[in-house]
């Protein structure tokens, strides 16, 4: 009898293991590859009153906090959460945190729309990003 029981307690218990959600992970992959987690979130998505800037020329001298979105490539990885970003006007340094990636995995080859803000300090513009998605 005991060795019944004790064979059932495996059984289950290997059986809720193998039930267990599997996470989804996305991120950049090309030089310097990063492990990023993801975050499933949900919100507002249609018209703004609030301009949005949509080249990199226009963020390199944009004021801090405006809102950008742009479609590009990200070409690298610099850092833990940073990356350069590049589409036809220029490149700019950009921080995506790995909740931002959505499950989502890109290589300097996958066109991409990031939303996010600037982030302007004494001399140099970065963008911190919120949501990253695939460019349609």
């Amino acid at each position: 009898m005991k060795k019944l029981l004790a064979a059932s307690v495996l059984v289950f218990s290997s059986m809720s293991v193998m039930a267990a959600p599997q996470s989804t992970q996305g991120g950049f992959s090309g030089p310097h590859e990063a492990a990023p987690l993801t975050q499933v979130q949900g919100g507002f998505k249609g018209p703004s009153a609030i301009p949005v800037l949509n080249t990199v020329k226009a963020a390199l001298h944009a004021d801090d906090n405006a809102a950008v979105e742009l479609t590009g490539h990200i070409v690298s990885s610099i850092g833990k959460d940073d990356y350069m970003f590049k589409d036809e006007s220029g490149e700019i340094k950009i921080e995506i945190d790995h909740d931002d990636w959505h499950g989502i995995t890109v290589t300097p080859t996958t066109k991409i729309t990031i939303r996010g803000e600037i982030d302007k300090d004494w001399t140099v513009r970065t963008i911190d990003v919120d949501t990253v998605s695939l460019a349609k």
